[in-house]
C-alpha cells in the first residue's frame, strides 16, 4: 500500500456500503495519506493492494486502473496468530475468485514467511456474504458475538498445504 494508492482506496472507503461491509469509519484524505504511512511503518499489521490481471502493472497509471481491492493481516493476538481482512472493492470483480485468489497468496505468504499457525476473520453478524466468502475458504466458526455484532471464523495452518511462492520484485518500491 504505496502513497498512489492512496486516493483511488479513499474513494473506495467513501462509499457507504463499503463502509458497513468492512466496518470502516470514513477519513479525510488526510486522514487516508496518515494511515497509509502507518501501514508501512507499523510490525503489526501488513496490507497488500490487490489488482488485476496476470502480469505485473509497467506503469503506476496502469497499476491504479487494476487495482481492485486489499487484504490485510494484524498481528493482534501473539505472533504466530493473525487476523486477516479482505476486500474487493471494485464490483465487476466480486464472486470472480479473485477474493479466494487473494486469500490463498496471503495464507501461503504468511505460513510460509511469518510462520503464522492460525488465522482469524472478524465479520459483521448482518455481512452473510463475507461470512459464505470465509466458510467457502475453510475458516470454520469459531464464535459468535451479540454484544459486539460479529461472527469470528479460524483457519489452522495445519490444514494449508505450504507452497513455494515466487518472489516478485515491485516495480514502484522507491517511492513511498
Amino acid at each position: 500500500y504505496c502513497r498512489h494508492h492512496v486516493e483511488k482506496y479513499h474513494m473506495w472507503m467513501n462509499d457507504k456500503s463499503l463502509q458497513e461491509l468492512t466496518a470502516s469509519e470514513e477519513l479525510s484524505l488526510k486522514e487516508e495519506y496518515e494511515m497509509q504511512k502507518s501501514w508501512q511503518t507499523d510490525e503489526d499489521k501488513l496490507t497488500f493492494i490487490a489488482i488485476s490481471g496476470n502480469s505485473i502493472p509497467t506503469t503506476i497509471n496502469e497499476e491504479l486502473l487494476r487495482m481492485i481491492g486489499d487484504i490485510n493481516l494484524f498481528f493482534i493476538f501473539s505472533p504466530d496468530v493473525a487476523e486477516i481482512n479482505i476486500m474487493v472493492a471494485e464490483l465487476k470483480y466480486r464472486r470472480g475468485g479473485y477474493g479466494s485468489e487473494m486469500l490463498k497468496l496471503i495464507i501461503n505468504y504468511a505460513v510460509n514467511y511469518l510462520n503464522i499457525s492460525k488465522f482469524s476473520a472478524k465479520i459483521a453478524n448482518q455481512n452473510n456474504a463475507s461470512m459464505n466468502f470465509f466458510k467457502k475458504n475453510n475458516f470454520l466458526l469459531e464464535s459468535v458475538s451479540d454484544v459486539f455484532q460479529e461472527t469470528n471464523f479460524e483457519l489452522s495452518a495445519k490444514t494449508i498445504i505450504k507452497c513455494n511462492l515466487q518472489e516478485v520484485k515491485y516495480p514502484f518500491a522507491s517511492e513511498d
